[in-house]
């Protein structure tokens, strides 16, 4: 029997007769697309709503404030809301975070963006996400010591936060790019400890996977390895293979729809698995992620990601 026909990627936009594909970061959180696609237009009480709701959450907090700080005027509109709600700390840190995307985005200055993450972690001490935005700006423009004291600021509130350590290993991924293919890099060691400390249901099981890809963007970017992840022996070596068999298994036995950045791992896993040539487990990967995709890994080290991802699921789906 055929696989069934995949879903639909994501959104379509169309300027004029050409369709253009739109990354959601959002992911499968529908009151979050909702809530941002208001905040876009300066309806900030959805945003409150949902916010008020996640709770201490800490890995849903975080992935929704992040993706809500994207929405366009999100820095006006979350401003709007603290004007109205002086002292809120969910305004606060939203306001935080969306001037922590404007820095990065090229059209804010750093030094109001760190005050307003430190105005947020004073309104809520307990909260990973202030420092999170913190840690999203050290790991594009800071130094390695801002980074590793931000990571542990998170890590104090919350061990287990999924984004953190996946910017953690992108940026210690990116230590001695000139040294070629060290089976003993810091960011395997690194992702190693993280999945043995976290528990048995904790996602960041795949975090040794993620690892391996950062650093192949690092070493294909450097020249040290194919551009086409496909003609790489990356993906087929006795360390990939050996944390490939894990994360594999622990999805067969543990994952679930559950977490918000769920979908983050699947597509890490999928690539992975897709280029070591397993491609009915890929094939597996491809049907849970649907139209789900994540620029990265697909774009490592200088692709576009929607053709690539197009292109190993059409073959994924093809041959099983």
């Amino acid at each position: 029997m055929s696989p069934p026909p995949p879903p639909p990627l994501g959104r379509l936009r169309r300027r004029g007769s050409r369709p253009e594909h739109f990354f959601d970061p959002a992911l499968d959180d529908v009151e979050l697309a909702a809530a941002r696609d208001q905040l876009a237009q300066g309806r900030w009480s959805e945003a409150r709503t949902l916010l008020a709701a996640t709770g201490p959450d800490w890995d849903r907090r975080g992935h929704r404030v992040l993706v809500l700080a994207q929405a366009s005027g999100a820095a006006v509109w979350s401003g709007d809301w603290l004007l109205a709600e002086p002292g809120s700390a969910d305004a606060t840190t939203l306001l935080a975070c969306a001037k922590v995307y404007g820095v990065l985005n090229g059209k804010a200055k750093e030094g109001p963006a760190r005050a307003a993450c430190r105005d947020a972690v004073l309104l809520a001490p307990a909260d990973p996400t202030p420092w999170l935005g913190l840690l999203l700006l050290a790991r594009s423009i800071g130094t390695e010591e801002e980074t590793s004291r931000f990571f542990d600021e998170v890590r104090t509130r919350h061990p287990d936060h999924h984004h953190a350590h996946h910017l953690m290993a992108a940026r210690l991924a990116e230590r001695r790019a000139d040294a070629g293919q060290d089976p003993l890099h810091e960011v395997y060691d690194f992702a190693s400890w993280a999945a043995e400390q976290a528990p048995a249901d904790s996602p960041l099981a795949i975090l040794p996977v993620v690892a391996h890809a950062e650093r192949y963007r690092v070493l294909a970017a450097a020249g040290h390895e194919p551009a086409d992840p496909a003609s790489s022996g990356h993906w087929t070596g006795r360390r990939a293979r050996q944390v490939l068999k894990v994360a594999f298994n622990w999805w067969l036995e543990w994952e679930t729809a559950e977490h918000p950045r769920n979908r983050v791992d699947l597509n890490f896993l999928a690539h992975a698995q897709f280029h070591d040539g397993r491609v009915a487990e890929a094939a597996a990967l491809f049907q849970r992620i649907g139209g789900h995709i994540t620029p990265a890994p697909w774009s490592y080290p200088d692709r576009d990601p929607h053709q690539a991802f197009i292109a190993a699921r059409n073959e994924a789906l093809g041959s099983v």
